[in-house]
């Protein structure tokens, strides 16, 4: 009897606690990521040859593993040193401190104009005496066209960042570059009663509507802020517990406005006084006069938190860029077009391509685990691939700037940078495509594609990656 109690406990110990590792990469994608809804497919990098694939040629769901091929393009058609200008035009003339006229905010996508740059050109309306703006602030939002929203966007989504409406003018409230969003503070009060709210930059003109109620510090933090859809009405509901303060971020109903009227409060906060100001849109007048330039910083740096931090609304940004610089219409099609011709300059089949956005959200866009890999190889001719790669996440690092969005995975040691790779992720599909050195020292191109899941296979993808390392 006791024998048979010590079998079945080294047995036990021996199957669930240490599980029996795969004899070859192929049992390890059986065991790990099992066989439906699943694409693998890994290349040499050198020969560019598929040394294995499971279901490779199946079209499934990049979600924001996609963005690999929008950086790549944007890259290439814009140029390294690219950067987006953002400039201020003054129409009229200053009398006794007062400036009569308009102002003119003239946007080309900058996704990183932000509360500072309103300061400082209020420092510069200082520098010329005016204390006072008798006009009109005006955005001219036209170097953009056609829809406001990426076609994949779903209507429940609409209120969050990463589904944020795409403008010519548009601002940002962080340092992640969330073009088209603002972050909503909720501050717990007293018991029973509602929490207090702050903006950044300010309320931009969005109405905030206060349901919630904070409560005793063991309860369960609710909250919820939520903007209506189609709307610039945000309610903030649920239960804020003492002591835990919470943030969020909210999509602006209309970033041109939302960005002029912002703006317009941050210069009354630092003293200014308008009169009788409106607020609207129009084209800048051949008689203004430029007052400042804001540029981004050079595309090169930019792709960095655009790739780590797998930014929509940048992404999206460069696809109408494209659009204008190439064909001259900075609209979603026309930018599609150009990545669709970079992919076929460069040797994709682009018969396995199909998108609708340059983010990866929508569901419609399709690829292979074989073209995601094709690409990886090939866009290491180009003359801007370390800035390519260099801005992929690095896997186990927990910097924020290096890591990315694997800052929290392959922390093991024997695993740590050995996985250079972009995740994606939409309802039901979980992605990772990049580069891995192998436990040889060899580095290769793979794509591991999962979709139709009904649970998180992270940790599956995981398992299968760091079987890529011990098996090759």
């Amino acid at each position: 009897m006791k024998r048979n109690i010590l079998l079945s406990t080294i047995l036990f110990i021996f199957f669930y606690i240490h599980p029996i590792q795969a004899k070859t990469f192929d049992d390890a994608v059986d065991q790990y990521l099992g066989a439906n809804g699943i694409s693998v497919s890994i290349r040499d990098l050198e020969t560019g040859d598929i040394l294995y694939d499971r279901n490779g040629d199946a079209p499934m769901k990049p979600a924001s593993t996609l963005k690999l091929l929008t950086a790549a393009s944007a890259l290439h058609s814009l140029g390294k040193d690219f950067r987006f200008k953002t400039a201020v035009f003054v129409d009229g003339k200053i009398v006794d401190h007062k400036l009569i006229g308009d102002l003119y905010f003239k946007g080309s996508g900058d996704p990183t104009f932000q509360k500072r740059n309103f300061s400082q050109i209020g420092d510069i309306l200082k520098l010329l005496g005016v204390h006072t703006i008798k006009g009109n602030i005006y955005g001219d939002d036209f170097y953009f066209e056609g829809e406001a929203l990426s076609p994949g966007v779903a209507k429940e989504d609409e209120s969050y960042y990463y589904a944020s409406r795409i403008s010519a003018l548009t601002m940002s409230p962080d340092r992640d570059y969330d073009a088209g969003t603002m972050i909503v503070h909720v501050i717990p009060t007293s018991v029973g009663m509602k929490p207090r709210i702050k903006f950044e930059p300010n309320d931009s003109g969005m109405v905030f509507v206060n349901e919630a109620k904070t409560v005793n510090a063991k309860e369960k933090n609710t909250i919820e802020i939520i903007r209506k859809y189609n709307s610039n009405e945000v309610v903030i509901s649920g239960n804020i517990p003492l002591g835990a303060p919470h943030k969020d971020w909210v999509t602006l109903h209309d970033p041109t406005i939302n960005t002029l009227i912002a703006f317009k409060k941050t210069l009354e906060e630092e003293g200014f006084a308008f009169e009788g100001t409106s607020i609207g849109r129009k084209a800048v007048p051949k008689s203004a006069k430029l007052l400042y330039t804001k540029q981004s910083m050079p595309l090169a740096d930019l792709v960095n938190p655009f790739l780590k931090l797998s930014n929509n609304s940048i992404a999206d940004i460069l696809v109408k860029t494209m659009g204008k610089k190439e064909l001259g219409k900075g609209d979603f099609e026309n930018g599609l077009k150009v990545i669709r011709e970079y992919g076929k300059d460069i040797g994709l089949n682009m018969e396995h391509w199909q998108f609708e956005d340059g983010s990866g959200i929508s569901h419609k866009n399709r690829t292979t685990a074989n073209e995601l890999t094709n690409l990886l190889v090939k866009v290491r001719k180009e003359p801007f691939f370390p800035i390519f790669f260099n801005s992929l996440p690095f896997g186990g690092e927990k910097d924020r700037e290096i890591g990315g969005s694997l800052r929290e995975r392959y922390l093991e040691d024997h695993l740590k940078n050995r996985v250079i790779a972009k995740t994606g992720h939409i309802s039901g599909v979980y992605t990772l495509a990049g580069y891995v050195t192998a436990s040889s020292g060899k580095m290769y191109a793979f794509a591991v594609m999962t979709q139709n899941q009904t649970k998180n296979k992270i940790k599956d993808i995981d398992k299968a990656v760091e079987a890529i390392v011990e098996h090759y």
